[in-house]
C-alpha cells in the first residue's frame, strides 16, 4: 500500500519592511518626504535582517538558552553569565543601527523617535526579546540626561549611545524585591554611606537583561523613611576594571514561561558601590523618566510581535492545503485573518503616535494641548497593546492547527514571550491605576477628548465619519461612568478602573485608524486601513460596564453570598 506523507510547508518572511504595508503607509504620512527618504535605507536593510538572516538564526537557535557559571574550574567563585548566539548578534547589530543611539543624535529633530522605533518594531520579533536591555538602556539615558549629573552623563552616555559595538554599553533596571514588583516603594535595599562612597545591601529577586555593563537601582539611604519617598535612585556598574562583579552575587537566573533568551537572575549585592543620581529621596518619582520609555518600548514590541504572527500566519494561509482549497481562499480563515489585522493596525496608529509625542516633547516641539496627553498615554497605550498582543498571539498558533503548538516550529515562543507583555513595566490593573492618577492631576482626559475629537474631524467617508463618532461617543460614556463611579466612592473607580483605560485606549486607537484610513484613501487610493478600522470598531471598543460595582465584584471573586 502506498501511504502519502504528511507534509506542510513552513512559512516563510520576505523583507519586513518592503512586506509591511501599515508601516509604510503610516511612515509616508507622519514624516516629511527628506527625512522618509533618508531613513528608508537603514529601515529597508533592518527589515532584510528581520525576515532573512536574523530569522534563520532565531530558528536555529531555538534551543540556546542564557547559562549561569556560578565556579570556575579552581574554585573561584565567578558567576558568568553567557547568552544565546543570536543575542551577541542582536547586540552587535543595535549598536550598528543606533537602535538606541538614534532617538539622541538630533539628525531629525521631533523625528527622531518615530526612526528609533521603526528600526526597533522591525528588530524586535526576530531578535529574541534583545529589546528588553534596549529599552532599559533607552530609559537610562533619558533619566541620566534629565538628572543634570554631569559626572554620570559623561561616564555613561557615550557608552549607552554608542554606535559602536566595543564601546557600546546597554543598562540593567534592578528594581523588583521579594517584598513585591510593582510596589517598589516596600523596597528593603539599604545604601550606606561607608568612607566617602556608597554601597548597596540588599537582594533583588528580579533584574532583566544583568550582563548588561551598568544599571539604575532603589536603595534606601540609612535613616530615611519609608515608601517610595524615601528611596533613592542609585547608578551601579556590574564589574569593575578587572572585570569581577563588584560585591555582586548572582543566585539563578530565573526559569519563564516566556523571554527565556533574557537572562533574567535573582541577585544579592553586598557592598556594592553605587552613586546616586539625583537627591536621596524620591526614588520612584525619579524613575518615572525610565519608566514612559520602557512602557513606550513595550508597546512597540507588542505590535511587532502581532505584526509577525499575522506575517507568518498570512504566509501559511497562501500555502496549506485543506478541505480542497488553500487557507487564504476559506471565507471564515479570511475573516479571522481580518479581525488579526484589524487590532493589529489599531495598535500600531495608538503606539506610534505616542512615540511621535514623546519625539515632540524631546525637541521642544509639543503642542500645549497634548502635554497633558503624553503621560497618560505612556499608560493607556501599553495596557491596551499589551493585551491585545496577548490575544493575537494566540489567535496565530490557532491559525497554524497542530503546527502551532509544535516547539520545533518555532511558533508557540510568539505566544509565550508576548505573555510578558501585560505584565511587565507595570501590569495591566497597576496602569489602569496610573491612569487614574494622571487625569485626577491635569487636564489629560480633556486632552484625548479634544484629540479623538480632532482625528475623528479628519473623516470625510461616511463609514469613516461614524467610526470617528463611535470613538467620541465611547470616550464620552468613559467620562459619564468615572464622574458617577466617584459619587460611589474610590473603590468603585478602582473596580472599573481596568475597563475604564481600555476603553480611552480602544477609542483613541480607532480615532486615530479612521484619521490615517481617509488619509490612505484620499493620497494612496487604499481602502484597507478602512476595512481594518470598521472591523476594529466590531471586535468592541466601549467595554464600560456599569451594572457591577466594588461589592459585588468582591463577592463574586471570592465566592460570596451577595445580600
Amino acid at each position: 500500500m502506498n501511504i502519502q506523507p504528511f507534509n506542510q510547508s513552513a512559512p516563510e518572511l520576505g523583507n519586513q519592511y518592503d512586506e509591511d504595508r501599515v508601516l509604510r503607509s503610516y511612515l509616508r504620512r507622519a514624516l516629511p518626504q527628506e527625512v522618509q527618504q533618508a531613513i528608508e535605507p537603514a529601515l529597508r536593510e533592518m527589515g532584510a535582517l528581520s525576515g532573512g538572516e536574523l530569522y534563520r538564526l532565531q530558528l536555529a537557535d531555538r534551543l540556546n538558552e542564557p547559562v549561569l557559571t556560578n565556579w570556575d574550574a579552581w574554585g573561584n567563585r565567578i558567576d558568568q553569565i553567557e547568552v544565546s548566539p543570536l543575542w551577541q548578534r542582536a547586540e552587535k547589530l543595535a549598536a550598528e543601527f543606533g537602535l538606541v543611539a538614534a532617538a539622541y543624535e538630533g539628525k531629525y529633530g521631533r523625528f527622531d523617535r518615530t526612526h528609533q522605533f521603526a528600526l526597533a518594531y522591525l528588530f524586535h520579533p526576530s531578535s529574541d526579546v534583545y529589546t528588553c536591555p534596549l529599552a532599559m538602556t533607552d530609559g537610562a539615558t533619558r533619566t541620566l540626561l534629565n538628572s543634570s549629573n554631569q559626572p554620570l552623563i559623561d561616564r555613561a552616555i557615550p557608552h549607552l549611545t554608542s554606535r559602536d559595538p566595543a564601546t557600546f554599553w546597554t543598562s540593567g533596571q534592578w528594581m523588583t524585591e521579594s517584598t513585591g514588583g510593582s510596589d517598589v516603594g516596600l523596597s528593603e535595599t539599604v545604601a550606606r554611606l561607608e568612607d566617602g562612597v556608597w554601597r548597596l545591601y540588599g537582594r533583588k529577586w528580579f533584574t532583566s537583561a544583568t550582563t548588561s555593563p551598568m544599571s539604575l537601582t532603589l536603595a534606601r539611604p540609612e535613616g530615611s523613611p519609608p515608601g517610595g519617598k524615601g528611596l533613592a535612585l542609585f547608578y551601579v556598574e556590574v564589574w569593575d576594571e578587572t572585570g569581577a562583579l563588584q560585591n555582586i552575587t548572582v543566585h539563578r537566573l530565573k526559569d519563564k514561561l516566556g523571554t527565556r533568551k533574557v537572562p533574567t537572575a535573582e541577585l544579592s549585592m553586598n557592598g556594592t558601590p553605587a552613586i546616586p543620581v539625583l537627591e536621596l529621596a524620591n526614588g520612584v518619582r525619579n524613575i518615572v523618566p525610565m519608566l514612559h520609555l520602557t512602557r513606550t518600548w513595550n508597546a512597540v514590541s507588542a505590535v511587532g510581535f502581532m505584526r509577525r504572527g499575522l506575517a507568518l500566519a498570512r504566509d501559511y494561509a497562501r500555502r496549506r492545503h485543506a478541505f480542497g482549497a488553500v487557507l487564504a481562499h476559506k471565507p471564515l480563515h479570511v475573516d479571522t485573518l481580518a479581525t488579526m489585522q484589524a487590532e493589529f493596525e489599531a495598535a500600531f496608529h495608538l503606539t506610534f503616535f505616542l512615540v511621535e509625542l514623546i519625539g515632540r516633547e524631546e525637541s521642544g516641539d509639543m503642542p500645549a494641548e497634548q502635554a497633558d496627553l503624553l503621560r497618560l498615554l505612556t499608560s493607556l497605550a501599553k495596557l491596551t497593546t499589551g493585551k491585545q498582543g496577548v490575544v493575537v498571539a494566540s489567535e496565530v498558533l490557532e491559525a497554524f492547527g497542530g503546527a502551532g503548538y509544535v516547539e520545533d516550529t518555532g511558533l508557540p515562543v510568539l505566544l509565550r514571550d508576548s505573555q510578558v507583555l501585560p505584565i511587565w513595566e507595570g501590569t495591566t490593573n497597576v496602569l489602569a491605576l496610573d491612569a487614574l492618577r494622571a487625569i485626577s492631576k491635569d487636564e489629560s482626559l480633556e486632552a484625548l477628548k479634544d484629540q479623538v475629537s480632532r482625528s475623528a474631524a479628519a473623516a470625510k467617508d461616511g463609514r469613516l465619519q461614524a467610526m470617528g463618532e463611535l470613538a467620541k461617543t465611547a470616550v464620552a460614556h468613559a467620562e459619564r461612568w468615572l464622574f458617577q463611579a466617584m459619587q460611589l466612592g474610590l473603590p468603585a473607580v478602582e473596580a472599573g478602573a481596568r475597563r475604564f483605560g481600555l476603553t480611552l485606549g480602544r477609542a483613541l486607537s480607532l480615532a486615530l485608524l479612521t484619521e490615517h484610513a481617509q488619509w490612505s484613501l484620499e493620497v494612496e487610493g487604499d481602502g484597507r486601513a478602512l476595512a481594518a478600522a470598521l472591523r476594529f470598531a466590531q471586535t468592541g471598543v466601549d467595554t464600560i460596564v456599569e451594572d457591577v460595582d466594588a461589592k459585588m465584584a468582591r463577592a463574586l471573586a471570592n465566592d460570596e453570598p451577595i445580600e
